[in-house]
């Protein structure tokens, strides 16, 4: 072997043992804490994201807030009424109504449900019109009256009785749709000799059903959020149009921007806002008081849609039987607006058939 192929292998050999011994004094030491868990590490990693969120829920309310605080003063504006409205002083409250027709026949007043107006009754309003003095009057809390509380159905009631008074009304048919039954379930209860025919029309007259569930509106969010979606939703075409269509249904016109604007108008006028957030709950009477009206010696009559979807099937039947009235009349196909989708069939059944 050559010196030179001895140096070889001492270099080859040398280098192993140097690199093994490189590599176990490299090596790092065990550590004996290995396995088991480090103290605090956990805490401190929940602390880390609990802190994370806080900030992030933090900087979304802050955001929330200016949005809601600028975009209320961006729309604080309120909107006008339209022009030529006619109002009288019912109760002491400035009331506003429609009038249509000018026949002998009995006088008809109609009185409208939540979020409705007197102009909602306008297609029944002209198609009661060729033989009856029709009337329709904005509740106070709705419409163009003026709003004072409380909003529950014996102020309205007495509203409607000072309607009455105010255009020297008497013997008249009374019909009250959705929540406007029990206004005018009150109403009869307190002057039954007024009343010479009494109509549920797509409505129990309860507390219950259709309102269950709506009370303390005006806690539910605090005063910067709830007005800033409200009047989103006020604002919105689509949702106004989409709601109008679910409870009116396809038989209904549709909504044309003067319609939007008829909904939406009233609810925008200088103290709209605030009457609805006083309103504690949906209008309704307890059964009792409802019961009351089997015992009123008028003639009655109940008038649903067939496919109205606020109420259970059975409300119609039940109702009936509660206030003393002949079997419920029910509209084909109608929805909750049946007055609006079936004008003719429900005047019909408003005036009995007689016209």
């Amino acid at each position: 072997m050559t010196r030179t192929s001895i140096a070889q292998v001492a270099g080859v050999v040398f280098g192993r043992r140097r690199e093994r011994v490189n590599v176990e004094t490299s090596a790092p030491r065990r550590d004996t804490s290995a396995g088991r868990p480090s103290a605090g590490r956990p805490g401190k990693a929940r602390w880390r994201w609990a802190r994370r969120l806080l900030v992030a829920v933090a900087a979304f309310a802050v955001t929330a807030t200016l949005f809601s605080l600028i975009y209320n003063a961006a729309t604080a504006g309120r909107a006008r009424e339209p022009a030529g409205l006619r109002f009288v002083t019912a109760d002491g409250i400035r009331t506003r109504y429609r009038q249509w027709g000018g026949g002998d026949g009995p006088p008809v007043v109609l009185v409208h449900g939540f979020a409705e107006s007197a102009d909602t009754f306008d297609p029944l309003g002209r198609a009661l019109a060729g033989r009856r003095r029709v009337y329709a009057l904005d509740l106070t809390g709705w419409g163009y009256s003026r709003r004072e509380g409380p909003y529950d159905a014996d102020h309205q009631a007495a509203q409607v009785l000072g309607f009455l008074d105010a255009l020297r009304l008497d013997h008249v048919t009374l019909v009250g749709h959705s929540t406007g039954a029990a206004v005018v379930a009150a109403a009869t209860l307190r002057s039954p000799d007024r009343i010479s025919r009494l109509v549920f029309l797509d409505g129990d007259g309860l507390n219950t059903g259709a309102g269950a569930g709506a009370t303390g509106l005006q806690t539910a969010l605090p005063p910067p959020y709830r007005t800033t979606l409200l009047r989103l939703a006020v604002r919105s075409d689509w949702l106004i149009r989409r709601i109008y269509e679910s409870n009116c249904g396809p038989g209904c016109p549709r909504l044309d921007r003067a319609g939007v604007d008829q909904w939406r108008r009233p609810l925008q006028v200088a103290g709209a806002e605030d009457g609805i957030w006083h309103m504690t709950s949906i209008v309704g009477l307890p059964a009792t008081r409802v019961a009351a009206l089997a015992g009123v010696p008028i003639s009655k009559a109940v008038v649903f849609g067939s496919a109205d979807d606020v109420f259970a099937r059975s409300s119609p039947y039940e109702t009936a039987k509660r206030i003393g009235a002949p079997a419920p009349v029910l509209i084909p196909g109608a929805r909750h607006l049946s007055f609006i989708s079936n004008p003719g069939q429900v005047a019909s059944a408003i005036t009995g058939g007689g016209g």
